[in-house]
């Protein structure tokens, strides 16, 4: 009788190994590798989502994205300062301006004299109020606009604090112009209907949200037909020498001086992971257009742009525009 064959055995280990998939690595076409270690993004169901690097339970982002941000809340434009090296404010200086808020003055050479029709914005996770001040001062200095008012949503109530706090220091503190809101973007309140927002802008802020898909489609609606949704946000660097000089002063340098300045590594560390994690710009762009928004600036035949960059793709500017139809 010829001697049998030895049925080959697997550990575990190997089971485990031959059931692997490729793993797709959001950041690896951004080369982190060339500066330190960093942990790699892990693979998400449907129930979890990243906070960070980290897989987490979706149910749970809202609060811990929330931890860090009562944590910054009254260092915010230090943490921004040392995010962007100062810039922020250049950056939402031309944001606003590209947007040109506020109903303009009837002109005196048209025929027809036209009654102006203050706009009602909506600035998310705006809770400090940088960019609602800008839209208020832009629409009264520029435009001559002194009705057009702003609401300020955040789901953070020490981040509107902090902008409370801010506004008694401006021509705005008491006046009906400007109104503060805590409410979840992904579920705005019945106080703010359908097809009553003429300007949606989130500044620095959308990158922190659980379902970006659903944020955008509540800001398509809550616009009005030929509404204007507007995200500033840092983005991805597509130049290899600057992306990479970058990722070491990102990765490296800005936990430390979370560290010195405000007294909190971990939340520069986790703020640092949720750029990485951000959809790049093309793909971001792609979202808003699913949402059901017009993309102004998209060209050839590929559809490139749409988008602006800003120092060569550290931050980035999109827009969407509500169809009239």
């Amino acid at each position: 009788m010829p001697p049998r064959t030895p049925t080959p055995t697997f550990s575990p280990f190997t089971r485990l190994l031959s059931r692997c998939q490729p793993y797709r690595c959001f950041s690896c076409s951004l080369r982190l590798s060339q500066s330190s270690p960093q942990p790699q993004p892990q693979p998400q169901d449907a129930s979890t989502t990243h906070f960070g690097f980290q897989s987490i339970p979706s149910s749970t982002k809202t609060s811990r994205v929330s931890s860090v941000f009562s944590s910054v809340a009254s260092s915010y434009d230090n943490m921004n300062d040392i995010m962007s090296l100062g810039i922020h404010r250049l950056w939402k200086d031309h944001f606003v301006r590209s947007l040109n808020p506020g109903s303009p003055s009837p002109s005196s050479s048209s025929p027809i004299n036209h009654p102006r029709t203050p706009w009602t914005m909506l600035d998310v996770a705006g809770g400090t109020g940088d960019i609602a001040f800008r839209l208020l001062d832009h629409a009264s200095l520029i435009n001559g606009d002194n009705e057009s008012k702003v609401i300020v949503s955040d789901i953070n109530p020490d981040m509107l604090a902090e902008g409370k706090r801010r506004a008694s220091e401006t021509p705005y503190a008491d006046s009906p112009r400007l109104e503060w809101l805590e409410a979840n973007a992904e579920s705005l309140p019945a106080s703010i209907p359908p097809g009553s927002i003429d300007l949606y802008t989130v500044a620095f802020g959308i990158r922190n949200f659980t379902h970006k898909d659903v944020a955008l489609r509540e800001a398509y609606r809550v616009l009005k037909p030929g509404g204007v949704f507007a995200c500033l946000e840092f983005s991805h660097v597509d130049n290899r020498l600057f992306n990479s000089l970058y990722k070491r002063w990102s990765f490296g340098a800005i936990p430390i001086f979370g560290q010195l300045v405000a007294g909190d590594r971990d939340s520069y560390q986790y703020l640092v992971e949720s750029i990485e994690r951000f959809p790049r710009q093309k793909e971001w762009r792609d979202m808003i257009r699913d949402a059901g928004f017009m993309i102004p600036g998209i060209g050839g035949e590929e559809g490139e742009g749409g988008w602006e960059d800003l120092m060569g793709g550290i931050a980035a500017v999109h827009k969407g525009v509500k169809p009239l139809g």
